[in-house]
């Protein structure tokens, strides 16, 4: 039986940040689902904050696509592919979830004070940066 690990990188850059955008968006839907039953509208606002660390997923794929392009074109070796991978996932799924809390916050913050929602989207942005930057960084190693 011959052992492939080729696809073990793209398969963990991509499996990691979905787990990490399952937790953060967990925790921004509890805090929407507890403000919106306080309030009596602009759900919809709390519901797309709520949304918010599931971008991190997007990353996750486009880099899953290239990195298993990029084995099978023998231009990354698969050891190289799992290490990237692995850290890169990592980045991402901290970011999903340090951004559910921010952005948990921020929906019972904007609850209190409407006048901050989009304030709130700040901090969120900073932290999206840094799934960002693990993002642009692989694809420039690749």
């Amino acid at each position: 039986m011959d052992l492939n690990f080729n696809m073990v990188g793209p398969i963990l850059v991509m499996a990691i940040p979905a787990f990490g955008c399952c937790i953060g968006c967990a925790i921004a839907g509890q805090a929407s689902h507890a403000v919106m039953a306080r309030v009596e509208e602009g759900h919809g606002k709390f519901i797309g904050m709520a949304a918010m660390p599931s971008s991190q997923i997007i990353y996750g794929f486009i880099l899953m696509l290239l990195m298993a392009k990029a084995i099978n074109a023998g231009t990354l070796s698969p050891i190289s592919g799992v290490v990237m991978g692995f850290f890169s996932g990592l980045a991402m799924l901290g970011s999903s979830i340090f951004q559910g809390m921010v952005c948990a916050s921020g929906i019972q913050a904007s609850a209190k004070q409407p006048a901050i929602y989009g304030k709130c989207f700040a901090a969120a942005g900073i932290i999206e940066s840094f799934a960002l930057f693990a993002f642009v960084f692989s694809l420039m190693l690749m």
